[in-house]
């Protein structure tokens, strides 16, 4: 905590701004998101595709939206989308609170998802511009410290506040976000687009986004990336399947202690990992060692025919293997991406990365899915397991080839 602290103090003020954001964005979306199909099935009592519908509508407008809020943050300040992204949560969860049609919930689930395609890519890109190249690393490593905090409180916090009711968890969620834009309309300094194009908007986006799919070097490292946020997902998938398994109507709170091993291994390891990697290891490395042991994760899982008490153990040292991996790796994912895009339009290439995340997120849980209903107990844990190693390879040899140095980005007329 000591090394925390000296840490953020290190920063300025909007640094250490946006990482205090990061948690409260955090805290106000999982004190609500884990208990929302809950509410949904027996407390409004929907039926179940209504259930998948509400929730899908939500991933969808998040990571089909992230490249849109990546170019605005770009060509109108990383400002003005945090403060709209605060704003429209605020409000999305506030219609939550009283939503009893389809309709509206809907509205909201979509609302919510908007809001983190706005403020997400613009965060990073603030976040990488205050702290400029020398200390993008540190910053990032910080930064996930608190993101991982406020994952760890949130669910507690929304546990805490069912006692009294689902509708004073999405309003105190919603207090959270309006309260943060609040803040941050006092505190966080606007910073000007950088290189605003003076020609119509359609042409400048247009022109913004050629110039992020001819970045070859960037596609390459997103889709050798891909994988790590498949691999990271597990958490909330295969994971609690597998406790499901194992444990049957006790697995909800194995679940949880998964979730809250995921988190503290993440923010008791991240600054001792990424102080040790700076000091032993190229940020392309870091990133290959990262994803290693995010392969390797799923290691103890692959016997499949654990008893209760090993197969806890197995879950656990899956949670924080896959924590280690990724916070080993995220800070330098993080600076790669800033790198590759030529430190220009770097949010719009943030939300090009999140975008491709997202997709990767979505098709590879079908595909694990599908692996599961085999039957074949071991089979899921074998191909997560491989997946890891090759976004390594994948890694080692962009690295190798020289396509992860630093060059100027060509611009398309």
């Amino acid at each position: 905590m000591r090394r925390l602290r000296a840490q953020v103090a290190s920063f300025d003020r909007p640094a250490r701004l946006l990482m205090v954001n990061q948690f409260a964005i955090n805290l106000g979306f999982y004190m609500l998101m884990p208990y929302l199909a809950d509410h949904l099935f027996h407390g409004l009592g929907l039926a179940a595709w209504a259930v998948g519908l509400v929730l899908g509508v939500r991933n969808l407008s998040q990571q089909g939206m992230f490249l849109v809020g990546g170019t605005l943050a770009d060509r109108y300040g990383c400002k003005p989308m945090i403060l709209a992204g605060c704003a429209l949560r605020t409000v999305a969860f506030a219609l939550l609170a009283v939503a009893g049609s389809l309709p509206v919930l809907i509205v909201a689930s979509a609302l919510t998802g908007l809001a983190g395609a706005l403020f997400n890519p613009a965060v990073r890109a603030y976040l990488a511009a205050e702290a400029g190249e020398e200390r993008r690393v540190e910053a990032f490593a910080a930064f996930n410290v608190f993101y991982q905090a406020g994952i760890l409180v949130g669910p507690l916090a929304g546990l805490a506040l069912l006692a009294w009711d689902f509708g004073v968890v999405c309003a105190v969620a919603a207090l959270i976000f309006g309260a943060l834009a609040v803040l941050q309309i006092r505190a966080l300094p606007s910073r000007p687009p950088v290189g605003r194009s003076a020609e119509p908007a359609w042409r400048a986006v247009a022109a913004d986004w050629r110039a992020v799919a001819a970045n070859r070097p960037f596609l390459l490292f997103a889709a050798a990336m891909a994988g790590s946020y498949l691999l990271a997902f597990q958490v909330y998938l295969a994971l609690p399947l597998r406790a499901r398994e194992l444990f049957g109507d006790r697995a909800g709170v194995v679940t949880g202690a998964v979730f809250a091993v995921s988190a503290l291994a993440a923010m008791s390891g991240q600054l001792k990992l990424t102080a040790w990697a700076k000091r032993n290891l190229s940020g392309p490395r870091a990133v290959v060692y990262g994803l290693v042991m995010m392969g390797a994760a799923f290691l103890p899982m692959l016997p499949g025919s654990h008893g209760a008490v090993a197969g806890a153990v197995a879950l656990a040292m899956c949670a924080a293997l896959l924590a280690w991996g990724g916070a080993l790796l995220y800070p330098f994912e993080m600076d790669t991406v800033v790198r590759l895009s030529g430190d220009r339009l770097v949010a719009t290439y943030y939300g090009a990365y999140n975008t491709a995340s997202g997709i990767a997120i979505s098709l590879g849980n079908l595909a694990v899915g599908a692996l599961f209903g085999t039957g074949v107990r071991w089979l899921p844990w074998a191909v997560l397991a491989v997946t890891g190693l090759v976004c390594a390879g994948s890694v080692a040899w962009l690295h190798r080839a020289g396509r992860l140095a630093s060059k100027p980005v060509p611009v398309p007329g």
